[in-house]
């Protein structure tokens, strides 16, 4: 387009002020407060990390000391999620009606009372409440941390500051699970108060979204917001839609399995024979650097080469896997043949367990859930976040992203709450399953999902309906 006018797909009214103050120079550059605003924002994520984290290391501690069965655990671990469902059915509503700054600090309040009920449990019962007010929390961010950083970003930055989100709930994960090595469980909970008080502080030094300031009418604020992040030169009219892609990414993201290995990790390694304490370590050290790598490559690469190399992490068709990685580069193959060879290594390693064929299948399950989520920490972890924060137009955001937010949620609760029972039946075939899914899920990003990167909104929808 030559020039910005006063109604789009996306804004169903500009004032004519705001439109000739902005022309369609995007600008690429990060300014100071657009890096602060993303700091802030993705305190949050670390947030969101943190609880997905601390069900692991928390485990042996919580069972000791509260003598809770298998079945309470698991529903301990999976309530989170029952909790994060709600928050993200009303995830998109808060964010339109509070701003985004005021719905990631409502969250962040519910996390922290959760925090402290966890911490300060005696029973079952508070533990369940604590972990629910915390999911709740972790639903909103969800949903609305990668949403504001997608709103304020410049198109050319936009994936890499997005997938940011991805890297702090590895952060966040990864550190629990080392600090959960060395902390007793009630104070690993209270370590999760600090960054909720680090956001809700950080909130008050940062503007809000100038994308939302306009859809409620405030032309002026959203200009002057726009200015502070991006320049004088900025431009906010370049997002896309399509709702399909969003529910079907978080679906097929969650049915992979990646949260079961994320909450369970002790359990499966202790079930593989192999030292938890070693195999959460080392998974804590190993994903942090491959969702560095995946940030760092997502505004090169685009969206859908690195989905497409990463799903190849749990299929198991080694002749199909042989042949397409011949039309990749050689680092696609090399990546997709090791993330291959890691999710059927978990299964396989369980399989001459109970046949008891092979003394170190231990390792061969170490090796395997370290390349499985080095594998899912590259692509597959932030791709989907980023991809939702970006075809949804503003009008339409908040009901949709909500909609895809509790699916997503929806389908981790399934996976956490039936992992430990699924896997009781058959280890090895429950990993097999999940295999299954990311094949499926490769076949539905080759079909479906669009290329995002640098485009605007008629692009996209050009691509989606060819």
């Amino acid at each position: 387009m030559d020039s910005v006018s006063t109604t789009t797909p996306l804004l169903p009214e500009i004032s004519p002020e705001v439109a000739a103050g902005a022309d369609n120079s995007d600008s690429d550059s990060a300014t100071t407060i657009l890096v602060l605003s993303t700091v802030v924002a993705v305190a949050g994520s670390y947030v969101f990390g943190s609880a997905v984290g601390f069900s692991s290391p928390a485990q042996p501690g919580i069972v000791d000391d509260l003598g809770l069965t298998v079945a309470e655990y698991s529903l301990f671990g999976s309530i989170l999620t029952i909790g994060a469902m709600v928050g993200a059915l009303v995830s998109g509503k808060i964010a339109d009606l509070l701003g985004r700054k005021g719905a990631m600090g409502l969250a962040e309040l519910f996390t922290a009372v959760g925090w402290l009920a966890i911490a300060f449990s005696k029973n079952a019962w508070w533990l369940d409440i604590g972990r629910v007010l915390t999911g709740f929390g972790i639903g909103i961010l969800s949903y609305v941390v990668p949403v504001y950083i997608a709103e304020i970003t410049p198109k050319d930055l936009r994936g890499g500051f997005t997938a940011a989100n991805q890297l702090l709930i590895c952060c966040g994960t990864s550190i629990t699970y080392l600090v959960g090595n060395i902390l007793p469980w009630r104070l690993l909970a209270l370590t999760g108060i600090i960054p909720c008080l680090v956001q809700l502080i950080g909130l008050f030094f940062i503007p809000e979204s100038p994308r939302w300031l306009a859809k409620i009418g405030r032309w002026d604020g959203s200009k002057a917001s726009l200015v502070c992040l991006r320049g004088k030169n900025a431009n906010i009219f370049d997002e896309a839609a399509e709702i399909r892609v969003g529910v079907g990414l978080m679906a097929l993201q969650q049915f992979g399995g990646v949260n079961a290995i994320a909450y369970y990790a002790s359990a499966i390694f202790s079930s593989a024979g192999f030292s938890y304490k070693v195999g959460t370590t080392a998974m804590a050290i190993l994903q942090i650097p491959m969702t560095i790598l995946g940030t760092l490559l997502i505004d090169k690469s685009g969206r859908r080469p690195l989905l497409l190399v990463t799903v190849h992490a749990a299929s198991s068709m080694s002749l199909y896997l042989f042949i397409s990685v011949k039309m990749q580069s050689l680092i696609l193959q090399v990546s997709a043949a090791g993330t291959c060879l890691g999710c059927f290594s978990i299964g396989l390693s369980f399989l001459l367990q109970d046949f008891k064929l092979w003394d170190f299948s231990p390792f061969l399950a170490l090796g395997g859930v370290l390349i499985f989520k080095g594998s899912f920490a590259l692509g597959m972890g932030a791709i989907p976040w980023v991809i939702m924060s970006e075809i949804f137009p503003i009008h339409a955001k908040g009901l949709a992203g909500s909609l895809v937010n509790l699916v997503n949620w929806f389908g981790s609760w399934i996976v956490t709450y039936s992992f430990n029972f699924v896997a009781q039946w058959s280890s090895a075939g429950t990993f097999f399953v999940f295999a299954s899914v990311c094949g499926l899920t490769m076949v539905f990003i080759t079909k479906l999902v669009p290329e995002t990167k640098g485009r605007t909104l008629e692009e996209i929808q050009v691509s989606i309906i060819s």
